[in-house]
């Protein structure tokens, strides 16, 4: 296939992702009883069905076998494409798959968790969908930000983002996925959730169809920059950034109150007065209601098309960085005070540059 004919395919499936939009939104025929909680379940259960989200898993993988394509048809200029947009798509995939771990994605919860596996989980080499089920929704909801119960904060201390951390370590835990020592992670992972002692031969088999895809529609820039580069360098930089940006994962407030209320005190709210910011993170790394993560922990149950509606209702949570980088109030670095007015045995440190326990931002 020619350049024009991979990119009226990747033009097709995003118009084709765009059923299961239409269907759910809020802003159709039902914008008064979206103002409440309970109006937005009420929508959320009017609405549910097997039917759009079969759409919208169809045209992410159309899109991305549009860019296998288009890899292998534009030279070097596609295949710099295919890695960023592919890394972009699996990072979609991810939270689409999460939402069916909650079982919010299908009207039929069986249904969601047979396409989480066989468009996401399968072909990117991640574990069964039951596993994440039970560490995601189990684990850490209940336990987020507790230090020796939250799995995802043991992921960050593991990186090497815990108390008493230096500045040139701290800096390494944030491109973890990047570092020899993460890529390596990363295939270890891969190669665990692929042992045919815990899970026979078809999961791995069913893995290498992916890349095999990929070679077949893009040739090698298609196996190389559509997938490997994407899947196993990429995309997992792009979801550990998802992670860091999720909690106040170092100075979490007390747990106290209702889950609304302990939720407030220990997640993050990315861009709250950034448009353009905020529409470039939802378009890229913090797709499908990632952005809006106080209100997912908050209320889990709730499809990803009514958490901007549901943040209206709930407010914004105590802590809203400015951005993810730059400047003080930026993540980065309101999570390096946190770690550094600590010491590892978890007592106030006197560090240069810190002041303490970091203000709220």
């Amino acid at each position: 296939m020619d350049v024009q004919g991979c990119l009226l395919l990747i033009a097709g499936a995003i118009v084709l992702r765009q059923a299961d939009r239409w269907w759910f939104s809020p802003a159709r025929g039902a914008r008064e009883r979206a103002a409440t909680r309970r109006g937005l379940m009420e929508i959320q259960r009017e609405r549910a069905n097997d039917a759009t989200p079969v759409l919208l898993m169809a045209g992410h993988l159309a899109e991305i076998a549009g860019w296998w394509m288009l890899a292998g048809a534009a030279g070097p200029t596609g295949w710099v494409l295919s890695a960023l947009a592919v890394a972009v798509k699996a990072r979609h995939l991810q939270e689409v798959s999460h939402f069916a771990v909650h079982g919010v994605l299908t009207r039929t919860p069986r249904l969601g968790t047979v396409l989480a596996e066989a468009c996401v989980h399968l072909p990117m080499g991640l574990g069964p969908v039951e596993d994440r089920r039970r560490r995601h929704v189990r684990e850490h909801h209940p336990n987020a930000t507790v230090a020796g119960r939250d799995p995802n904060l043991a992921d960050l201390e593991r990186a090497g983002l815990r108390p008493g951390v230096g500045r040139a370590r701290y800096t390494m835990g944030i491109v973890f996925p990047l570092t020899p020592a993460g890529a390596a992670a990363t295939c270890r992972s891969i190669v665990a959730n692929l042992a045919p002692h815990a899970y026979g031969w078809w999961r791995a088999a069913a893995f290498v169809a992916a890349p095999t895809a990929a070679f077949l529609l893009g040739g090698w820039p298609g196996a190389v920059f559509g997938y490997a580069l994407p899947r196993l360098v990429l995309y997992p930089q792009l979801a550990w950034l998802s992670l860091i940006v999720e909690h106040r994962w170092f100075d979490a407030a007390p747990s106290t109150g209702g889950p609304v209320a302990v939720e407030a005190g220990r997640c993050l709210r990315l861009y709250p007065a950034g448009p353009v910011a905020a529409l470039f993170a939802r378009a890229t790394w913090l797709p499908y209601g990632d952005l809006f993560h106080f209100a997912h922990s908050a209320h889990p149950a709730v499809r990803w098309n009514y958490l901007p509606a549901l943040e209206r209702v709930l407010g914004m949570p105590e802590a809203t960085p400015s951005g993810l980088l730059a400047g003080r109030g930026a993540v980065v670095a309101r999570h390096w005070r946190a770690l550094a007015s600590t010491d590892p045995s978890g007592a106030p440190n006197t560090v240069p540059g810190a002041r303490g326990v970091p203000s709220r931002v």
